[in-house]
């Protein structure tokens, strides 16, 4: 399930290694216009505003869906922004709805992505409520900040990923990752 699709940064890479899409959320028409034409989003199931979405309706895809990736708005995190974290309601609290999917659903596994920002957020109590919200669900995390210069990509972008597994249903270490330095295929 691809939360906050944009124009699907995570499904390019997740198809490349033999994941298959069941729905994508976004709520910006112009965004969800270039995704279903960059991907073959045929029979799967398409959402706006997450916030609207409902519980029955997130409870479909309990055991149809192994992962829930979502690069969620960074604005209320972030040192260019105005900081107010959670207390922003239009965009700060929209983690929290990922965990209300995460809830209904249950895959095995998240990948969520934010600005370097999130870590440091409120002197880090953002982010202790972030893990704090995914071990209630019971949900073990990891995360490490990822520059994407490291990979091959020429802008300096450090984001924080954090990898949850639904504890006792899956587990291994993703995290340290280091950079490879390789050429990535944009045409694959």
């Amino acid at each position: 399930m691809d939360l906050f699709s944009g124009i699907g940064g995570f499904r390019l890479a997740l198809e490349s290694e033999g994941h298959e899409c069941v729905g994508y959320c976004d709520n910006d028409k112009f965004v969800k216009k270039s995704y279903q034409a960059i991907f073959k989003t045929k029979g799967e199931k398409e959402y706006g505003d997450i916030r609207e979405v409902s519980n029955e309706e997130w409870r479909k895809f309990r055991e149809k869906c192994e992962l829930i990736c979502a690069g969620f708005p960074c604005q209320s995190f972030s040192v260019a922004g105005k900081r107010k974290g959670f207390l922003d309601e239009v965009r700060g609290t929209l983690f929290f709805e990922i965990a209300r999917a995460v809830k209904q659903i249950q895959p095995r596994l998240l990948l969520l992505e934010n600005v370097k920002g999130l870590l440091f957020h409120d002197g880090g109590r953002t982010f202790a409520q972030i893990l704090a919200t995914l071990d209630e669900l019971g949900y073990d995390a990891e995360w490490q900040v990822l520059d994407s210069q490291d990979f091959g990509v020429p802008q300096h972008r450090e984001r924080v990923y954090l990898v949850g597994y639904l504890r006792g249903k899956s587990g291994g270490e993703i995290f340290p990752l280091g950079g490879t330095e390789r050429e990535i295929d944009l045409e694959k």
